[in-house]
């Protein structure tokens, strides 16, 4: 049985396609049951023919489409919908398929603000006009996957773990439902807790570096956040760690920064760090800021740019 696979990146930085690679060997076990009919990274399939004299996005029929990265123009939605008609299913790859990513951070300021910023400087002279001729126009906004098409599999990550991948692809192949993890970060971090009440006071990272050794096992290193780092794992799902479920950042020492999004798909990952903050009692109005809680799940309409 061969299995026809579509993939392409969108308003991603193709790390995901790297993980891709990152399978190793066992790609080459994929590769005997998975034909790839359009893959942009890998092989030369142009949208509109090899030759360009057609006149509307074109993807190949296939049982699986795979796409990584969020939509931030018009080409962007065109192609995603092209996918959701040729496929059979549609994977979201990566926390930009999912919720929009680092890139959702541009939802804090306009399209014209993000010009702005990006053409002109204190020693150039104001444009004419933004350049347009031959682009697609942008969205108001950045998105996920699914706020223009369905998505039947979601697997998040920056990107995710090539365990997951070839999990996930094995399963498609073999038509069973493919298995991700689905509890929280802390759910599958060893270190210490005492348990809520611990966290007094919320400190930066980098200026207390009292928070453990590498020469010290992680099973008897205290919790990062009842330390007082602003650690993302409660509310973070888990997975970075592959099938070794070790937190990637943990083992490092280093604070989760919620790469992986929300442990429920349309979970809030700031609304819920701040519940969770508030209910050990510490101020949340005292906190510089809050929005790069949400740099990885900006998406939904979860991040916009303030009130003037």
């Amino acid at each position: 049985m061969t299995v026809k696979v579509a993939s392409d990146w969108l308003n991603s930085c193709s790390g995901c396609e790297i993980s891709i690679v990152d399978m190793g060997e066992r790609l080459l076990e994929v590769l005997k049951v998975a034909q790839f009919v359009h893959l942009p990274a890998l092989m030369d399939h142009k949208y509109f023919g090899q030759r360009g004299d057609g006149h509307h996005i074109s993807i190949p029929e296939a049982d699986v489409g795979i796409l990584s990265g969020g939509l931030r123009n018009q080409e962007h939605v065109e192609v995603a919908e092209a996918f959701r008609k040729s496929c059979n299913v549609i994977i979201a790859l990566g926390t930009c398929a999912t919720h929009g990513g680092i890139p959702c951070l541009a939802n804090t300021f306009t399209n014209q603000q993000i010009q702005q910023r990006y053409y002109t400087t204190e020693t150039t002279d104001a444009p004419g006009a933004f350049p347009s001729d031959g682009l697609p126009p942008l969205l108001d906004r950045c998105m996920a996957l699914d706020e223009k098409i369905s998505v039947d599999i979601y697997m998040p990550g920056c990107p995710p773990h090539p365990d997951h991948i070839f999990s996930a692809l094995v399963a498609l192949v073999e038509g069973r439902p493919a298995v991700l993890p689905e509890k929280s970060v802390c759910d599958t971090c060893p270190t210490q807790r005492e348990g809520k009440g611990q966290l007094k006071s919320l400190r930066r990272f980098l200026q207390a570096p009292q928070y453990g050794s590498a020469a010290e096992p992680l099973d008897q290193m205290r919790c990062l956040l009842e330390q007082g780092f602003l650690c993302m794992g409660p509310v973070t799902r888990a997975g970075c760690g592959g099938d070794g479920i070790l937190p990637r950042c943990i083992s490092a020492r280093v604070p989760c920064r919620g790469c992986y999004g929300p442990v429920q798909p349309h979970g809030n990952q700031r609304l819920d760090m701040l519940n969770a903050l508030a209910s050990n009692g510490i101020d949340i109005g005292a906190l510089p800021e809050s929005v790069s809680m949400l740099r990885f799940s900006g998406a939904h309409g979860r991040l916009r740019p303030p009130l003037p």
